[in-house]
């Protein structure tokens, strides 16, 4: 959020402090006791058609569409933890049609096939929309559109600018003025906005992992959790994964070994660790933090409106996102994405109290009028990104194994469509995704470390100093723009 709400001086230490006393470290969407029992893990030699290693949304998407093409297909899932509890099961519950990180970056980086991309981006919404639908899925999927809120003057010219390119690719946008987004949602911070109608819905991120969990195990799918697979090689014409299981809370000691003869390997690991060594360089994880509130009393609804439930976000480098959940709670994140050297990904990262502290100085500034509010969770969760900040893809293994990763925090929509082109190139076939520049074209890798590192936490103070300059980029974002590298928080 830019520097009104970045350097806040309404809220108190003391009045932050409270609200953060009793907050949960732990993600608010798994956190219910409707959540399933985990699933056994592997053991001993198992075969497959298809393995698709990863329990997040990519790979649920790739298991279930590739039973559902062949339903006499033998198709495997795995998945460290249990499906759902990494990145799918943590975020704010945005699902977006956009498959370029938003249409800005999709023109930037793909001008002669955008068009075609928003078309697909579309038709991919409506299809999650259907399968949540045909296969009553209970995750609140609510198509309330997302409304981009200016809170500097600056902002104002970039929400029209922005308006105007929607249009061109024929989205239903309009611009309200100061008095009519703060008759949407009312905040003293708000000078303007852009409403997007019709593509984004809001959903439970964790309900959507186990409904689609649960499609998968109806249509026959194998699924065994708490199952990491700890290295893949070929084995003849087809793939070997070696795998260490654990049952849950009852580990044996050692792990119990497993392996799984497959004929096709789809990838679905995103920020953690790659099987791959030629991934290392194209994939940086970053922690993202998020605060839930505890549910509002109908006067701290009234105080604020929010009736029509809409998606929300502030449009600085260092961004907010936000909304309401189905019990009248506030989920506020983002803002300060960290990396840690050498691209570590840990349990302990998840939780970082001066994050925390600057999310909650930044509510209370963007609503005075909850100033009672207390926080009920607090969390975080690593997210893949990439330097075009959208998913890239790519075969190893002769062709053998598909992969996709570097979704930068807008893959809860992305996934499925990212799961169709890993089907068709494990299909050999040369159809329409495939020829997609946005599926044939890598980003630019990240240089080593320290070099990495260097340059991740110089560009967060640039893209900071930016926000407290009226958007003025200074020489080192500069020289990024014209690399085509970046870093989006």
């Amino acid at each position: 959020m830019t520097p009104a709400v970045g350097r806040p001086t309404g809220p108190t230490l003391s009045q932050v402090g409270r609200a953060l006393a009793d907050a949960a470290p732990v993600p608010y969407w798994l956190d219910r006791p409707d959540r399933p029992d985990p699933l056994p893990p592997l053991v001993g030699p198992q075969t497959a058609d298809l393995l698709v290693i990863g329990g997040g949304y990519g790979g649920l998407w790739a298991a279930l569409l590739a039973k559902q093409a062949d339903p006499d297909r033998d198709v495997l899932l795995v998945d460290a933890g249990t499906c759902g509890w990494a990145a799918s099961g943590r975020n704010g519950g945005f699902c977006a049609a956009s498959l370029t990180h938003g249409l800005a970056n999709g023109v930037e980086r793909f001008p002669d096939e955008v068009g075609e991309l928003e078309r697909l981006g579309r038709e991919n919404l409506d299809a999650i929309a259907a399968t949540v639908a045909d296969h009553d899925i209970d995750c609140d999927f609510e198509r309330t559109g997302e409304l981009a809120v200016a809170v500097e003057p600056y902002q104002l010219d970039g929400l029209a600018a922005d308006a105007e390119l929607a249009r061109r690719y024929g989205h239903r946008v309009r611009l309200l003025d100061r008095d009519e987004v703060r008759a949407e949602v009312d905040s003293p911070t708000y000078l303007g906005g852009m409403f997007d109608a019709d593509r984004v819905a809001m959903v439970d991120p964790a309900k959507l992992a186990w409904g689609l969990r649960r499609v998968c195990l109806d249509l026959g799918v194998r699924v065994h959790e708490h199952t990491r697979v700890t290295g893949l090689r070929a084995d003849g014409a087809a793939l070997r994964a070696a795998t260490l299981g654990a049952d849950a809370g009852d580990p044996a000691p050692g792990g119990r070994l497993g392996s799984v003869r497959a004929r096709r390997v789809v990838l679905a690991t995103n920020a953690f660790p790659p099987l791959l060594r030629r991934l290392r360089a194209y994939v940086v994880p970053v922690y993202d933090h998020v605060l839930m509130t505890e549910p509002l009393t109908p006067a701290q609804r009234d105080a604020i409106g929010w009736r029509n439930r809409q998606g929300l976000a502030d449009t600085g480098n260092q961004f907010h996102y936000y909304r309401i959940t189905t019990d009248g709670r506030i989920l506020f994140g983002g803002y300060d994405a960290v990396y840690h050297y050498g691209n570590r990904v840990a349990p302990e990262l998840e939780q970082r109290q001066a994050t925390f502290t600057t999310l909650a100085e930044h509510f209370f500034t963007t609503f005075p009028q909850l100033a009672d509010v207390r926080f009920s969770h607090r969390w975080g969760g690593v997210i893949d990104t990439c330097t075009r900040f959208c998913p890239f893809y790519g075969t190893a293994f002769d062709g053998r194994l598909a992969y996709a990763a570097g979704y930068t925090g807008l893959g809860v929509g992305a996934t499925r469509f990212s799961a169709r082109v890993l089907l068709d190139l494990l299909d050999g076939g040369n159809t329409p995704l495939t020829r997609l520049d946005l599926v044939r074209r890598k980003p630019l890798p990240f240089p080593p470390e320290p070099i990495r590192a260097i340059g991740i936490n110089l560009t967060r103070r640039s893209m900071a100093r930016a926000d407290a300059r009226e958007g003025r980029r200074d020489l080192w974002l500069r020289t990024l723009d014209r690399l085509g590298l970046g870093f989006d928080s």
